[in-house]
């Protein structure tokens, strides 16, 4: 007997089969003791298949580790059900170790593409990589960065004087966009956030939100003075004089969460805090 589980709210759903009566699971945790102790734990109550064997991927710790996973697994294109062993967690289950096969069987699904950043450096080097939550660039040393922003190959800003800038996705709104003052962005309204930070001039620009389908260039004015570094969620880069950055085309990933989790609901609710 195949299990179903549903995939994606937006776009319309899909649905994923699994060939036997329970989905097989690929458990994997951070080197945290709270990681693997609950790692230990499930082990001891479900099977832990290889990777490449897996119907789920089922990564354990915070959203920092949940991020290594998507990154390393991404190819895989396999749906993925994080629970939370850190001290964050926006992405991911409660811990419970009873239930799991019913819990991830009747999980609901979201569906998002990452970010691709494509990288010049002063070198003359090219580097490519995604981004789950967000791209930002960052100064290099105590002198204010100065970016030139374009929008579909249309200069937006001829000279922004910040200590950086990043792009967001809605997954990422809640991370370190929205510690630099950035929008939340609900899961699915197809939009991208745009964030300054520490804007120094133009005085009032606090930042744009953008169709998802825009391709965003920052061009660094005077790089050898004003040197400036790009990360990909992790990944840095640094010296660079240009950064690319687009939606990409053909990567997408699957969360699968708890129906009582309810991503969009958090992240209404993280609009409303005061």
């Amino acid at each position: 007997m195949a299990c179903t589980i549903l995939v994606a709210k937006h776009p319309p759903p899909r649905l994923v089969t699994f060939m036997s009566q329970s989905p097989r699971l690929a458990f994997m945790a951070s080197r945290t003791p709270e990681g693997l102790a609950l790692l230990a734990e499930l082990e001891k109550r479900y099977a832990n298949v290889a990777v490449d064997e897996a119907d789920v991927l089922v990564p354990v710790g915070g959203d920092g580790f949940m991020l290594q996973t998507l990154h390393r697994h991404l190819d895989l294109r396999k749906p993925i059900y994080g629970m939370r062993a850190g001290s964050v967690g926006f992405l991911l289950n409660e811990a419970r170790v009873d239930g799991l096969i019913e819990r991830i069987s009747a999980a609901e699904a979201t569906t998002f593409k990452p970010l691709e950043m494509h990288a010049s450096t002063d070198a003359g080097g090219s580097v490519a990589a995604v981004a789950f939550n967000e791209v930002s660039l960052l100064r290099q040393t105590k002198q204010a960065a100065k970016i030139r922003v374009f929008l579909n190959g249309a200069a937006r800003l001829d000279e922004l004087v910040c200590d950086g800038v990043l792009v967001s996705t809605p997954a990422g709104s809640t991370a370190y966009n929205l510690s630099a003052h950035g929008p939340i962005l609900p899961l699915g309204s197809e939009v991208l956030a745009m964030t300054p930070i520490s804007p120094f001039r133009p005085r009032r620009w606090r930042g744009a939100i953008l169709r998802n389908s825009t391709e965003v260039k920052f061009e660094i004015l005077d790089p050898w003075k004003r040197p400036v570094s790009v990360t990909a969620d992790s990944f840095e880069v640094r010296d660079v004089t240009e950064v690319l950055i687009r939606e990409s085309r053909d990567k997408t990933v699957t969360l699968l969460f708890d129906t009582e989790h309810n991503l969009e609901e958090r992240i209404l609710n993280e609009q409303f805090m005061v």
